[in-house]
């Protein structure tokens, strides 16, 4: 099929990889040139506009955003509308708020522009892995997107969760439960720490050993053997961690349908605490994010 790439950051770029290996003719588009020429080299068609962007391709146009949540993402959608025609599909892949969802394809519905959700999740590893996908939308939509959703995805690694929205939602909770699980796993390794045998432990080691059939075995673990084998005490870096958005909207929505979820809700408070001291168990959680997703680390100060 053919489509763009709005946004060639870390994931829009390996995303944009990934559709072109399958097959796919990929427009591309950043708002800095040099990504756009550096996808181009590789296959892609490049446009240095978002009206070039939609003049490069055929209706109906499948267009895919993969920009940071929040005005940016308004900004361009504002601009497309007016370029776009009746049937054209957009797609948003950031870490978007579901309610922004909503509110966006009302607007893109006046023009007969059909928007669909997707939750994307694979970090830095989803050009070599696959990407899960979490999609919202009209579901006939969906169908027809599947091509690319395939092409994403490992298999069995996508899923259509509802209307617009749901596949948002899915995600945001998706990432309430990553706070959770890397907390978990920093908190463990700080007691380790705290021990009279840590000067004992290798961490890498432990970080393997638990994947060898052990009920607390995942890929954090397995990213927390990598990142440990890098600098087996975390050295140089700092426990600072940043919060994105959707830990603190799964603890707002946790709190609007009061249900209780104190584990994600005192992850996301620990977030904030690191920004302001420095553990190890955030040291833990920091590297943990840089493994998956390529997230800059605050570097510690040299002694």
């Amino acid at each position: 099929m053919q489509i763009a790439m709005i946004g060639l950051g870390r994931m829009g770029m390996n995303m944009a990889k990934r559709l072109l290996l399958g097959g796919h003719e990929v427009i591309a588009y950043n708002r800095t040139s040099k990504k756009t020429d550096q996808i181009a080299a590789e296959g892609a068609v490049a446009a240095y506009s978002l009206k070039e962007v939609v003049e490069n391709m055929t209706k109906p146009r499948v267009i895919w955003i993969m920009l940071p949540a929040g005005a940016v993402v308004d900004d361009s959608l504002n601009q497309l509308k007016d370029f776009l025609a009746p049937g054209d599909i957009v797609i948003d892949g950031g870490n978007t708020y579901y309610k922004d969802d909503i509110r966006r394809a009302d607007l893109l519905a006046e023009k007969e522009i059909k928007f669909m959700d997707a939750g994307v999740s694979g970090g830095i590893w989803g050009l070599k892995i696959g990407y899960c996908l979490m999609i919202g939308g009209e579901e006939r939509i969906y169908q027809y997107l599947d091509p690319i959703f395939k092409t994403l995805a490992p298999e069995e690694g996508y899923l259509y969760c509802g209307e617009v929205g749901a596949g948002h939602f899915v995600k945001m909770v998706h990432n309430g439960i990553e706070y959770g699980m890397m907390q978990a796993y920093g908190e463990g390794f700080d007691v380790l720490e705290g021990s009279p045998y840590s000067e004992s432990f290798n961490y890498a080691d432990i970080a393997h050993l638990w994947n060898q059939g052990s009920v607390v075995r995942s890929w954090l673990l397995e990213l927390a053997e990598a990142a440990f084998s890098k600098d087996e005490r975390l050295s140089d870096i700092k426990g600072y961690v940043e919060d994105s958005g959707e830990g603190r909207w799964t603890v707002q929505q946790a709190i609007d349908t009061g249900v209780s979820a104190p584990v994600i809700a005192l992850s996301l408070m620990r977030r904030f605490r690191s920004q302001k001291q420095d553990s190890f168990s955030d040291k833990v959680v920091a590297a943990l994010r840089r493994e998956f997703g390529g997230h800059a680390v605050v570097e510690a100060d040299k002694k």
